[in-house]
């Protein structure tokens, strides 16, 4: 009897530590199980945002290609109209817009800077403020506009910079124009280039943001033109649906230069995917061995 009840304490023991042992083995598993989930959906995500890319990539090639179409009949159209397509599974969208059609920022005045920054909500003593600054950041002298800035204004702003007094290298150069906040830049951006070279958009390509900021311009005049216009088959020539433009001029398909806008998206059936943002110029071969050149490339991923 004794010897009987001197062991069962031991077996007491034995069996409480066999289930501590099986616990800590069943949470060992679970980790282990869970970080190779977790492995596991990220190489799953890492594949599906790398073949978004490719694919969004892809549209960027195409839309090179479909431009440099000889038959006019067939040439995409670069006024921001839609072009859709399946691609090994994905559906990409591009939208091509002429960089004639924007505003430059290192050739408009006031007279068209201020109109921009107004069709965004900027009061008009801002907008001047903001028009001015940008032509002293550009201009080669030192001496501010009535409502502009230079070296000493920044200074005075706690800024340790002040203008370059050469043009815009890149569009984001304009936010650091005294002035200028994230939110005012996101606004105007469809708007602005550094490529076009004409201080007027044209209207025949110009994005929704470039035609408001047109003197004189209404929004339901705007609205129409793009869908007038967007609704022009290829390789139309002349006047588009008769429409005129504020002070009387005709809306006319002509123009243009070799610069564009690319807007290249890519969806998975899952719903990853990437869309890329870049500015080409086409023509003549690149470093690479393309037939453009890569002016500007910015690529956003997302996951819905």
């Amino acid at each position: 009897m004794r010897r009987i009840q001197s062991r069962a304490p031991a077996r007491g023991v034995a069996l409480i530590l066999v289930m501590w042992v099986i616990a800590l083995m069943g949470i060992l598993l679970g980790s282990f199980a869970l970080i190779a989930r977790t492995e596991n959906l990220e190489a799953r995500h890492l594949f599906d945002t790398t073949t978004a890319r490719y694919d969004a990539m892809a549209g960027m090639e195409r839309a090179v290609f479909e431009l440099r179409n000889p038959d006019p009949a067939q040439r995409w159209v670069a006024d921001g109209r839609p072009y859709e397509f399946p691609y090994e599974g994905a559906q990409v969208r591009v939208e091509i817009t002429n960089e004639s059609g924007k505003i430059d920022l290192n050739i408009a005045d006031g007279a068209m800077l201020i109109p921009l920054f107004e069709s965004v909500g900027v009061d008009a003593a801002n907008a001047e403020a903001l028009s001015d600054a940008i032509q002293d950041w550009r201009d080669t002298d030192d001496m501010p506009r009535p409502h502009g800035a230079e070296v000493e204004q920044y200074a005075q702003a706690g800024l340790d910079y002040g203008p370059t007094n050469r043009p815009f290298q890149t569009v984001s150069e304009v936010q650091q124009v005294l002035g200028m906040n994230y939110e005012i830049y996101g606004r105007i951006e469809p708007a602005i280039t550094v490529y076009s070279g004409v201080g007027i958009p044209n209207a025949a390509y110009a994005p929704i943001e470039a035609l408001r900021a047109i003197p004189g311009m209404t929004e339901a005049l705007a609205q129409q033109i793009i869908v007038t216009r967007q609704s022009a088959p290829p390789g139309t020539a002349g006047a588009i649906g008769g429409l005129t433009l504020p002070g009387g001029v005709a809306l006319v398909a002509s123009g243009g230069g070799l610069t564009y806008s690319i807007n290249s998206s890519a969806t998975l059936p899952n719903g990853v995917s990437t869309v890329f943002d870049a500015s080409v110029r086409v023509g003549g071969v690149s470093a690479a061995g393309r037939p453009y050149t890569v002016l500007r490339w910015r690529d956003d991923e997302t996951l819905k």
